[in-house]
């Protein structure tokens, strides 16, 4: 969900990030990628699979480490998925010790799902525009809990409401007394065949309403009526959510460590 072109350009313009200096590109004899990875605070380093168990891996890894230490980053983490025993072990060898864990959830949709009532004094409406600003504040509000810094507008937008994937029709907000109080904000990245949510985020004074789920399931429904058959979304062991998403009837698809390395010792 993570590799279509909006996701790699807003990876490159993690604020600073320096292409020249913080990615690598392999390329093998016929000139096609091999192999990729960048490092800032976080680190992606990606192998095809035609050309793994030949070193790279290890070789990008041993990379990004060294140029996050020149860069004076105090700690690096990496995303493997679970099922990917090689990886896995790969960062054990290199000190990386488990972090959280992240899951790939869905939401089967044979038939359009069903959409409750709002809560008393909560209005639900899709995304408009001019609605980034507010947005945003809420997130970064919402997401304070757990995350490591605040994201600036542009870097948040850049991921989310101006990604070439996002769909302002699928994407929902709730509004009380005419204040913005949730919101879950969908892509549709291309090749997938299946809608996808990257943020859900509702005020911390409004939770234990059924905002969350509300949100969820109008996003679903705007999936449905849009041909799509499915919804995915990432969610982490930080963020106490997994409970909600299980509650709405999604499912865990697969599952992935963030591991952190601390580099300096």
């Amino acid at each position: 969900m993570r590799s279509d072109a909006g996701a790699v350009v807003a990876d490159l313009a993690r604020p600073g990030l320096v292409p020249e200096s913080d990615t690598v590109l392999v390329h093998d004899r016929a000139g096609c990628l091999a192999a990729r990875a960048w490092v800032d605070r976080r680190s992606e380093v990606d192998v095809h699979p035609e050309h793994r168990g030949r070193g790279l891996g290890a070789a990008l890894l041993d990379w990004a480490q060294a140029r996050a230490r020149q860069a004076g980053v105090d700690r690096i983490v990496q995303t493997v998925p679970d099922a990917d025993a090689g990886a896995v072990a790969l960062l054990r060898s290199r000190g990386y010790e488990p972090l959280v864990t992240a899951w790939l959830l869905e939401c089967a949709m044979p038939v359009e799902p069903s959409v409750s009532q709002p809560p008393t004094g909560v209005v639900v409406r899709p995304y408009r525009a001019g609605d980034g600003p507010a947005t945003h504040v809420l997130v970064q509000d919402a997401f304070d809990e757990w995350q490591e810094r605040r994201q600036g507008y542009e870097e948040w937008a850049t991921h989310t409401v101006e990604r070439a994937a996002f769909v302002p029709a699928q994407s929902t907000l709730a509004l009380a007394d005419g204040q913005l109080v949730g919101a879950a904000l969908a892509l549709d990245v291309p090749g997938t065949g299946e809608g996808y949510i990257e943020q859900v985020a509702v005020r911390h004074d409004h939770r234990s309403r059924g905002i969350a789920r509300l949100l969820l399931r109008h996003t679903f429904r705007a999936f449905h009526q849009a041909g799509r058959r499915s919804c995915t979304l990432w969610t982490h062991s930080d963020t106490g959510a997994l409970d909600l998403y299980l509650r709405v009837g999604m499912t865990i698809r697969h599952s992935s460590t963030v591991f952190r390395k601390d580099l300096r010792a």
